[in-house]
């Protein structure tokens, strides 16, 4: 089968299958996080951001290149959520710089254009790293220059270029050590590979039904539960372990185990060095994979789960958070329209108590969000539309939003827009308290960079799923204590690693320590820690307030 030119409705055809097939495995790119925390979003991320664009791109009636690229750039540019979702509408815009152009697609042309995907999306991160979803599509843009010297035909030119990216994708945990040290590829590296494997299927004639993309993009939510979407899992049980080797595997042993896995399975992630293998794949039969493993070494760490009930389970929770959401914001927007002022701030926030804390600041606007459900680019631009004031400060309080709040700030035509880049909800409230109204814009938005730097904020929650992270041994449903670039403290007892990660954040500098328990903890526990970091601290300031923050126990800051 030979293509030399893609049309309007091929490309169209292309993008949606594309965004169809990253819907379908969003949960398994989630597991890929290198933390094993229970807002692994990586794969949800990715997805909202391409169905905000697919969206658009399937309400095209009699689409050519130009409305076609102008619908992947905008509503991904729009949809754009966390830094992957960020990265991927870059990539999404550089794509279509080329393409809109254009009357057909053409192996010249579709190098070109991934070319300048690439180069756009390096010009948007201040400090790109290695090991990413940027390095996986640079090997892609190399291979399609080479390819584009060699052939005319499109779908040897994807072929080649897709096996390229898988290739990268499968060196990351090379690039990035924390990776290797968690058994897993870059969830971002991946969510592209899906996106770009959807593409050339569909370009094969092997489509997905994409007819739930746009209801599914509409309300940012999971689509309903029904027999059809739990049919989607074809593969219903997700299947981990490490085999410890009997001897190192030869590459040839390594595809014959990759291919017997596909073959019983979907969602394959094999991640060896001469030691050990790590494994992941979805699949009807467990058994089978564990028989096959056994032959190369003795099996730990095994964990098996039913997809389907949890598919059920993630559902609800995703339509519960989006309803929420949704909510707080109309309340907002009911409200009477505040007097027209120079500078009005925006924070992200999630939990009933941290809201209440930020408004009492002095916020303008809170976007329900944060850890567990990350806003859009439009989300963040239509709150600035809501503040009436002439220069807007946003605090976004997580390092996985701050790059959408910067995409906000460049798309805001009228009002000019601040980030601050708060990477926690501690670091917003030290902004907030720093702000002086006599002040300037300018000189404000030094000030509070200049004071957030020196808050250091931890962290407690609980891991899904074994692993090792910076020489700690960690086990399912353990507690973590995560401190600002590592984890702190890991244990049985919720308390103790509490103390253990406060203990290490704590100083001869340290003046004050803020606890913001959260929806799950009752104040009597918040006190009892409270008092204990305060014995033998005369000069240390300990304050317990209630967040109320999900899924993560308690929020501590220490100044």
């Amino acid at each position: 089968m030979e293509i030399n030119s893609i049309n309007a409705a091929v490309l169209a055809k292309m993008f949606l299958n594309g965004a169809k097939n990253l819907e379908s495995k969003k949960e398994w790119i989630n597991e890929l996080n290198v933390f094993p925390v229970p807002d692994g979003d990586t794969g949800t991320n990715m997805s909202m951001t391409i169905l905000s664009a697919a969206k658009e791109v399937s309400a095209l009636e009699n689409p050519d290149m130009a409305s076609i690229a102008k619908a992947m750039s905008s509503g991904s540019l729009r949809g754009a959520r966390g830094n992957s979702g960020v990265i991927l509408s870059q990539l999404f815009r550089g794509f279509a710089k080329v393409i809109g152009k254009e009357q057909e697609v053409t192996v010249p042309v579709l190098s070109h254009a991934v070319q300048k995907a690439v180069e756009t999306a390096y010009k948007a991160v201040m400090k790109p790293k290695e090991g990413t979803i940027l390095t996986v599509a640079r090997g892609a843009a190399d291979k399609a220059a080479q390819m584009a010297e060699e052939t005319d035909d499109l779908v040897l030119f994807l072929d080649e270029v897709i096996k390229e990216a898988e290739r990268v994708l499968k060196k990351t945990p090379e690039m990035l050590p924390v990776l290797k040290q968690a058994g897993v590829v870059d969830s971002g590296g991946q969510g592209l590979v899906v996106i770009m494997q959807g593409a050339y299927n569909a370009l094969l004639g092997k489509e997905l039904d994409t007819a739930s993309i746009t209801a599914s993009a509409q309300t940012g939510a999971a689509a309903k539960i029904t027999k059809e979407t739990e049919a989607e899992i074809k593969f219903g049980y997700c299947t981990e372990f490490i085999i410890v080797l009997n001897h190192p595997l030869s590459d040839n042993q390594e595809r014959n185990y990759k291919s017997f896995l596909e073959s019983i399975g979907d969602s394959i992630v094999v991640v060896a060095d001469d030691e050990i293998v790590k494994t992941h794949v979805h699949t009807n039969d467990p058994g089978l994979a564990i028989q096959e493993a056994l032959t190369h070494g003795s099996l730990s760490r095994i964990k098996i789960d039913n997809m389907r009930e949890e598919h059920q389970e993630r559902l609800i929770k995703d339509a519960q958070k989006v309803a929420a959401m949704q909510a707080a914001q109309e309340a907002q927007a009911s409200q009477e329209a505040q007097e027209q002022k120079e500078i009005g701030f925006i924070a992200v926030s999630a939990g009933d108590g941290l809201s209440e804390v930020f408004r009492g600041l002095g916020a303008d606007y809170m976007i329900e969000g944060g850890q567990t459900m990350n806003p859009s680019t439009e989300d963040i631009l239509n709150a600035v539309e809501k503040v009436a004031a002439d220069h807007v400060f946003v605090l976004p309080n997580n390092k996985n939003i701050i790059l959408a709040a910067n995409q906000a700030a460049a798309l805001s035509e009228v009002k000019k827009v601040h980030v601050i880049p708060t990477k926690t909800i501690p670091q917003g409230i030290t902004a907030l308290i720093n702000f002086i109204p006599e002040q300037t814009a300018e000189e404000n938005e030094a000030r509070m960079l200049e004071e957030i730097e020196n808050v250091k904020t931890g962290q407690v929650t609980y891991a899904v799923r074994d692993t090792v992270i910076d020489d700690k041994q960690i086990r399912q449903d353990d507690y973590m204590g995560i401190g600002d670039k590592t984890i702190l403290a890991v244990g049985k007892d919720l308390e103790q690693v509490t103390l253990e990660m406060a203990e290490s954040m704590i100083d001869d500098d340290s003046a004050i320590v803020s606890i913001y328990y959260g929806e799950e903890v009752a104040e009597e526990a918040a006190n009892a820690i409270a008092q204990k970091l305060q014995e033998g601290r005369d000069e240390l300031e300990v304050e317990v307030q209630y967040g109320g923050q999900p899924i993560y126990y308690y929020l501590i800051s220490v100044e």
